[in-house]
């Protein structure tokens, strides 16, 4: 039976806990180990922790100090040893036969770095929903690694659940920690070196619980756009500044992603001004600071290669009429 070993981060989430290690816990036909890290909580998470270690699979770091999180993302590292790798927010779950369809999937095609899947969203205390029997044979769609690059680059982000992403473990061995200086997209970047190790899996099933509420980190970061798209090109910079400058055509892959970047930055600009929303100013100067063409010439073909098109497209032709009211009256 093949081993995952998953990390759990945790600070003052101590009412999801429970519910998170629970669900990895009850995972069938793998065998997992669990490393609960305690980033000095003053809840009732180390008080929880404890009741969970009960069971001999968990294991347990309770910090008098609290180290950030990259130090428990990277000393979650260091201490997978099995076959596979997860990192888990305290507050996000896994749902039922999560980690067996990851791990039947990568076990038959060993050219898999990693793989993720879809997530359901549930707000603040709510209770899990009640979710589906995901279909079997497991779809999925896979996609070369430097393809993974390029559709980023292309798109300027990464439309993946993180608590979804299951590692080959020798993989993220060989790639290492998460870097400390990108606090808001380590993510995004580290993905971007996996992808350099081999092929990348989209798994056609829910495959994690996402839970948002008001101390959730992401969700605040979120709410900034702005933000978020200057935190995206530091990524995307980082990357292409160390790994990513040894691929073929790294210096073409690079500029694709500074238009990538440009691109999502003018239309979500414009989505915000269609709202009345003064940070469209920040978001428009962002993408004619990378692409000063864009003042002239919108990039339409981003917008119609995005996976969203239709919805989007529909929005900016009703938000015209209320622009021209505001302007003209």
């Amino acid at each position: 039976m093949r081993t995952v070993d998953v990390v759990v981060p945790n600070y003052n989430y101590g009412r999801y806990l429970r519910t998170c290690v629970e669900s990895i816990l009850n995972q069938e036909e793998v065998q997992v180990r669990v490393l609960i890290i305690d980033n000095a909580s003053t809840d009732d998470s180390a008080e929880i922790a404890r009741s969970l270690a009960h069971d001999n699979r968990v294991e347990l770091i309770l910090r008098q100090e609290n180290l950030g999180t990259h130090a428990s993302f990277n000393q979650g590292v260091d201490w997978a040893q099995g076959d596979y790798f997860l990192l888990l927010f305290s507050d996000d779950f896994l749902v039922p036969g999560a980690l067996k369809r990851a791990v039947d999937l990568m076990e038959r095609n060993t050219s898999i770095a990693f793989c993720y899947g879809l997530d359901v969203a549930v707000e603040d205390d709510a209770p899990i929903p009640r979710i589906p029997a995901q279909p079997y044979p497991t779809p999925f769609e896979l996609h070369e690694g430097r393809a993974f690059i390029e559709r980023f680059c292309r798109m300027g982000v990464f439309q993946i659940p993180g608590s979804s992403v299951v590692v080959r473990t020798s993989i993220q061995k060989r790639v290492g920690h998460y870097r400390t200086d990108l606090p808001h997209s380590d993510d995004y970047e580290i993905w971007l070196r996996l992808a350099l190790h081999g092929s990348v899996a989209e798994i056609g099933c829910v495959q994690a619980g996402i839970r948002s509420h008001a101390n959730n980190r992401s969700k605040a970061f979120a709410s900034r756009q702005i933000q978020h798209i200057l935190h995206t090109a530091a990524a995307a910079e980082s990357f292409f500044s160390h790994e990513g400058k040894n691929m073929v055509g790294s210096d073409a892959m690079r500029q694709l992603a500074r238009r990538g970047i440009a691109n999502r930055a003018y239309w979500s600009g414009i989505s915000h001004l269609l709202r009345g929303d003064i940070e469209a100013f920040k978001l428009l100067r962002q993408a004619f600071r990378i692409s000063p063409l864009k003042a002239f010439l919108p990039p339409v073909g981003y917008l119609l290669h995005r996976p969203d098109a239709g919805r989007r497209i529909r929005f900016l032709l009703s938000g015209w009429p209320e622009i021209f009211r505001r302007r003209f009256h």
